[in-house]
């Protein structure tokens, strides 16, 4: 096989198998790309992190052994998202309700190349997004008054970065790298609002349209419904296509001490589109689906900028420590829905959010036990984004203190495999205002992640 059909199977294999994405820990991104990062809390910045690197520097590369490296891996993440209603007590837990949603699954792969000064690379890697399954039966598909509707309340946000890097050596002691990244993101959503939301965002200016008079036309109007969702791998409800940009720096302050920053732009993705229902629940008229085309507008990932440093403190022991800043106080402030009506009539609405910007500390160590054996360590803390008062139990984001710890494997100079496991504390959040919530909740989220690479030099 030559060398480009590696690349595009690698590549390929990853696009297509691209099955299902967690929920992820950093809110929407996952706590960081491939094995070896993961590994040590997801330090990246500063330190060879193999092809994964391009993912948060990409003047990484340039750290990288001369010659071609091949990688392709997988992450596994099972999440454990309980909603307690407060005010009855009941609760409804997210499982395997549906063969939509969990556990998720992640292929990644990449190809690189170092030839001299230059380093190039091209991958494809989740890199986050959010998963829940609450079922028809919780206490979530209850609309006002009490009525069971028996639909379903559940999400799945998948964002895949394909990213096309190159890295060169400025000196002896600086690299400077940058990519184009390639992005796809999905949603599929099932969410039920009650009446009392419904008027809540009504009244606040937040939900406009032709639509309204037809809901408030009712009878007896006790919720509304909106479908989005593809029960399949691959598919979702709503997709687009779009694209972000990353620079970045590595220098060589001494032999055993390096620096690097790197910051990634805000995504510009198109609107999210694709068909839904909405549903129009009644007391006396029962529920009254409407389809048609809806649109999931300016929902971008945010601008990220990474700081790091990396201590070779003896020949087998590496530290390093990254500190990030995600800007997601300028691309979440609303959820922006607009629908229109196959048998005529729109509605559009804002959901708040306001997520602030959020603050992160990675802490990572690797040790080389022998020529094959590498033992690595680290923990990741990060300032809350989500705010309880616009907390939704379909996105419950809130986790923010990780544990993690892996091991690499070197069979042979060209081959080795690389395995990490994080694991996300526990984190709670209640939120009992209108209109993301009509019964007042708890929400608690905790997750454990795998991920195992198998990389091959030629």
């Amino acid at each position: 096989m030559t060398r480009m059909k590696i690349v595009s199977a690698a590549v390929a294999l990853a696009c297509l198998g691209m099955a299902q994405v967690a929920c992820a820990t950093d809110v929407f991104r996952l706590e960081g790309f491939g094995a070896v990062s993961r590994a040590m809390g997801g330090v990246a910045t500063a330190i060879d992190t193999g092809a994964a690197g391009m993912m948060t520097n990409p003047a990484t590369l340039s750290l990288m052994k001369e010659g071609s490296e091949v990688m392709a891996g997988l992450d596994l993440v099972t999440t454990d998202i309980e909603v307690r209603n407060k005010a009855t007590g009941e609760s409804a837990s997210s499982g395997g309700h549906s063969r939509n949603r969990g556990p998720y699954a992640a292929p990644e792969a990449a190809f690189t190349r170092r030839v001299g000064e230059w380093a190039f690379g091209v991958g494809a890697f989740a890199q986050g997004g959010l998963g829940t399954e609450y079922g028809r039966s919780s206490f979530l598909s209850r609309a006002s008054g009490g009525l069971d509707t028996g639909l379903d309340n559940s999400s799945r946000l998948l964002v895949l970065n394909i990213p096309f890097a190159a890295s060169f050596k400025a000196t002896e002691k600086l690299s400077i790298g940058g990519s184009i990244d390639a992005m796809w993101q999905g949603l599929n959503l099932n969410l039920l609002l009650g009446a009392d939301q419904v008027g809540s965002l009504i009244g606040s200016g937040r939900a406009t349209g032709s639509l309204i008079p037809v809901l408030g036309g009712l009878p007896d109007l006790r919720g509304a419904h909106f479908s989005l969702t593809k029960n399949q791998p691959l598919a979702s409800g709503v997709d687009a296509w779009g694209y972000t940009g990353r620079l970045g720096f590595v220098y060589k302050a001494t032999d055993t001490t390096t620096l690097g920053a790197a910051y990634t732009s805000k995504s510009h993705l198109a609107d999210m589109s694709g068909r839904a229902t909405l549903t129009a629940i009644d007391g006396a008229a029962g529920q009254i689906p409407l389809a048609g085309k809806i649109r999931i507008q300016d929902f971008q990932m945010p601008a990220t900028l990474n700081l790091g440093v990396s201590q070779r403190v003896t020949e087998r022991l590496l530290l390093a420590a990254d500190v990030s800043q995600v800007y997601w106080k300028s691309v979440m402030k609303d959820i922006k829905v607009a629908f229109e009506a196959d048998s005529g009539g729109d509605l559009q609405i804002r959901l708040p959010q306001d997520y602030k910007d959020q603050t992160i500390l990675a802490l990572g160590g690797a040790y080389q036990v022998n020529e094959q054996l590498t033992l690595r360590a680290g923990l990741r803390y990060a300032t809350q984004a989500l705010r309880s008062s616009t907390l939704f139990a379909v996105i419950p984001a809130t986790p923010r203190k990780h544990l993690s710890a892996g091991v690499g494997y070197a069979f042979s100079p060209a081959s080795r495999l690389d395995f990490a496991w994080s694991h996300a504390f526990s984190d709670g959040m209640d939120n009992s205002s209108l209109p993301n919530t009509s019964a007042p909740m708890h929400v608690s989220h905790s997750q454990d992640n795998a991920t195992l690479n198998y990389t091959y030099r030629f």
